[in-house]
């Protein structure tokens, strides 16, 4: 999947992706795409662990990111965003976020989103709904 012109629009402006210091990766498979963040002040809690938002904020913002590349011609918009955190992340470490559409409509878009860090081991999954629109002329 090729997030070319997607992630020109994010990094053109400050926005949340480029404040928590998400980093989108190019996957080789067309069924999927993949971010990285560092747990740092942006993007942890007051006790120094990830926090489970900014988990949901890099999943729906990765889901938002792949609809968009597959619908370049229209608006994609979370509308449901769900997710089970397994495992606590310290501050300092990064995780690696991986995502896979299940459902690709012509109206909504399902996508399934795994978070590991950087052993590898699961910290969250989340499931993302977007609804795909067409934009106003």
């Amino acid at each position: 999947m090729d997030f070319g012109t997607i992630l020109d629009k994010i990094n053109a402006e400050r926005n949340m992706a480029t404040v928590m210091g998400m980093e989108f990766i190019s996957t080789p498979e067309p069924d999927t795409c993949m971010a990285r963040m560092n747990v740092d002040e942006n993007s942890r809690q007051p006790l120094g662990y990830l926090s489970g938002g900014a988990s949901l904020a890099l999943a729906e913002t990765l889901a938002g990111a792949g609809s968009s590349a597959l619908c370049p011609d229209k608006i994609c918009v979370g509308i449901n965003v769900s997710g089970t955190h397994v495992k606590a992340v310290p501050e300092g470490d990064t995780v690696t976020a991986l995502a896979r559409i299940v459902h690709s409509g012509n109206t909504l878009h399902v996508w399934n989103v795994d978070i590991t860090d950087t052993s590898g081991q699961l910290i969250s999954t989340a499931s993302v709904t977007n609804y795909i629109i067409d934009k106003k002329k």
